[in-house]
């Protein structure tokens, strides 16, 4: 898909980091942007920084009304829509799995999880229903496909397995269509990620402080910047490209595990 000036974007976790970024550098290519977030204080900030070619909207992803309410918004206020940036998210480190209450899983897989079930539900049959190419790209992470030994990331890992599922799923389902399928799979980034918890819906109990990630604050902040992942992304919109793994050193990773379950196999008989 050729990014052009003119084209409309939906970005959600507009407020900060990776979504910050996109927002920025899809409007410096002259496309109009929805920069979303549950904070509208910082996609407003997003805002002023990208200038009049960005608008800013307020959403829980977590809960279907609110995503379908600012599609609905969106396509009013901005016109149709060309390219969704299923982004938002939310970190769920430093614990064991056992020890997770209900509340800290349903707000992680209300996010991480339901936010992009609730951004295709309602961004994709728009996509597809226009005449011209469009493209959707949910944020998923190098631990959608390996756990962490060292993070206690099981809970985060699991929602961002199930996005790559998803996002494969969706690609499939919609090849020969005019629209395409992204997945991000990041590592570290230098983004605020850490710090997800001053985000939570009120209706999950709103901010708070959730001190087992704040680890990842000094990890991630010589991660690499969100700038240069916007542009990996935009390059692999551009080049219809589904995986954007934007950290080389995780290909490591990825083998040892895919070794794992390949060794698992008995050989078979000659």
């Amino acid at each position: 898909m050729k990014l052009e000036q003119g084209q409309i974007a939906f970005v959600s976790g507009a407020g900060s980091g990776i979504g910050r970024a996109l927002v920025l550098a899809l409007t410096a290519r002259g496309i109009r942007v929805a920069a979303s977030d549950i904070r509208m204080e910082a996609a407003e900030e997003t805002v002023a920084m990208a200038g009049p070619h960005a608008q800013a909207f307020c959403v829980d992803v977590s809960d279907p009304a609110s995503m379908e309410a600012v599609a609905d918004a969106v396509e009013r206020d901005m016109g149709p829509l060309d390219l969704v940036f299923n982004n938002a998210g939310v970190a769920m480190h430093g614990k064991p799995i056992h020890e997770l209450s209900l509340e800290e899983w349903d707000w992680v897989i209300g996010v991480n999880l339901y936010g992009v079930i609730h951004g295709i539900r309602a961004f994709v049959p728009r996509l597809l229903s226009r005449e011209g190419a469009t493209h959707i790209v949910n944020t998923g992470s190098v631990a959608g496909f390996q756990v962490n030994p060292d993070f206690l990331t099981g809970a985060y890992s699991a929602t961002k397995s199930a996005v790559v599922a998803l996002s494969e799923a969706l690609e499939l389902e919609n090849r020969g269509s005019r629209m395409g399928v992204s997945v991000l799979a990041p590592a570290a980034v230098n983004t605020e990620l850490h710090l997800s918890e001053r985000a939570r819906p009120e209706r999950m109990g709103g901010a708070f402080v959730r001190s087992e990630n704040h680890f990842l604050g000094p990890l991630i902040e010589i991660g690499t910047s969100p700038d240069a992942i916007a542009a990996q992304v935009l390059e692999a919109v551009e080049a219809n490209r589904f995986y954007i793994m934007t950290h080389p050193e995780t290909r490591g990773w990825l083998q040892r595990r895919f070794n794992r379950i390949l060794n698992a196999y008995p050989e078979a008989a000659e």
